[in-house]
């Protein structure tokens, strides 16, 4: 058997982690070992990570990282006291803030305190960009290396010449779109040959058997019903949607716009909501191991973000005929027409508020972005093959 590592952050609740969980489902056990590292052993989708999957111990020093500086003091740990001061230091300062992304300037200081597995691999795979690659291309040893990139590359403020290096390490670089791939062919050119297209994996009879599921919305919500599932983010553009919510709301419209996502800007998005007095029109839900029941219950799904790598909830709301209104951001364009599957509208508060307006008040426009959806295709269960594909043959040769 072949021994397969995948290395992700966590299994929380976002497109990688969903993507991951979905690859690891469809995985043929009878020929792949598989072993699965993850920095923090928590996340929303841990209960589903299939019983077959062997899950690695944290390095001992990202363990370490949860201990106070008194503890480190007080045990004499020394050199991690000294990196996770430096990491500390660095991070906080705006000359390299301005220049490097953060999972940069942390894996300058803790990638000297993670020794390397032990445990040769036939391939190890970067689930994400970031941390996972750094460790993968450093600290994994492996006969082939592939790593996944899932942002808009361009956007997502990572130093270029930081990232080659360490992408010179992998055999391909997998981008989740055809967009996310000539954006990342043309910030990183000295590995365009290297770049493969492997869409995020939908399955379609596991998404329909979870919307059937018991569950959803619990109030007696009458109006219309409009959802936004995504991290509490900049990358989310939440700004805009509280924005456009007060707008519609200033017009009388009856409908609540239901979030279902954490994040580190939940306060902040928090007091937004409560200096538009949106309080009861503007609900954040938490995060839900299923969000599908309540993803088949709403009336329009709307996606307020400023970049994505290929956008797997707008791929949902399709695959369940939610009219989708979405900001124009670059990949959109590969799962939206607009006009005839759902709507793009300019990337500002204004034209989302304008965009959502007649989706709300155009029962017509509604119905025919549905039938259209009917006809789309959305599963892609098959990728799965081009995994295989890359795993044994080195190449998508399917």
């Amino acid at each position: 058997m072949k021994r397969i590592l995948f290395v992700i952050d966590s299994l929380t609740s976002g497109g990688a982690e969903k993507s991951l969980i979905s690859l690891l489902t469809l995985f043929d056990y009878q020929k792949y070992e598989v072993d699965l590292l993850m920095f923090a052993q928590s996340g929303l989708y841990l209960p589903l990570l299939p019983k077959e999957v062997n899950v690695l111990e944290v390095p001992i020093y990202l363990r370490k990282q949860d201990e106070g500086i008194q503890n480190l003091i007080k045990n004499k740990q020394l050199k991690e006291l000294y990196y996770r001061l430096g990491a500390s230091v660095s991070l906080r300062n705006p000359h390299y803030k301005k220049k490097m992304h953060g999972a940069q300037i942390n894996w300058r200081w803790i990638s000297k305190g993670i020794d390397s597995l032990e445990k040769k691999y036939d391939v190890a795979i970067a689930y994400s960009q970031g941390t996972p690659t750094y460790f993968v291309a450093e600290k994994v040893k492996a006969d082939r290396k592939l790593a996944w990139v899932n942002i808009d590359y361009r956007v997502a403020a990572y130093n270029k010449d930081f990232d080659k290096d360490y992408y010179r390490e992998f055999d391909h670089i997998i981008a989740v779109s055809e967009s996310c791939k000539e954006v990342l062919v043309e910030e990183l050119p000295s590995v365009s040959e290297k770049v493969r297209v492997i869409y995020d994996i939908i399955s379609p009879t596991l998404i329909h058997s979870m919307a059937d599921e018991e569950g959803g919305f619990e109030d007696n919500q009458e109006g219309l019903r409009l959802l936004t599932i995504g991290r509490l983010a900049y990358q989310k553009g939440y700004e805009m949607a509280i924005e456009a919510c007060h707008k519609l709301k200033e017009d009388g419209f009856s409908f609540k716009w239901y979030v279902i996502g954490e994040g580190q800007l939940k306060s902040k998005f928090d007091s937004m909501v409560g200096e538009y007095d949106l309080e009861d029109t503007f609900i954040f839900l938490g995060v839900h191991q299923n969000p599908y029941t309540f993803l088949k219950q709403s009336d329009i799904y709307v996606q307020s973000s400023r970049f994505e790598g290929y956008g797997l909830a707008i791929a949902e709301a399709r695959l369940l005929q939610k009219p989708v209104v979405s900001t124009d951001f670059t990949v959109v364009h590969d799962q939206i027409r607009n006009r005839e599957n759902g709507l793009i509208v300019d990337m500002n508060a204004e034209d989302l508020y304008k965009g959502i307006k007649e989706m709300m008040e155009d029962d017509n426009l509604r119905k025919q972005i549905c039938r259209n959806l009917k006809k789309d295709k959305v599963g892609t269960e098959g990728e799965v093959l081009k995994v295989y594909s890359l795993i044994e043959w080195g190449d998508i040769c399917v």
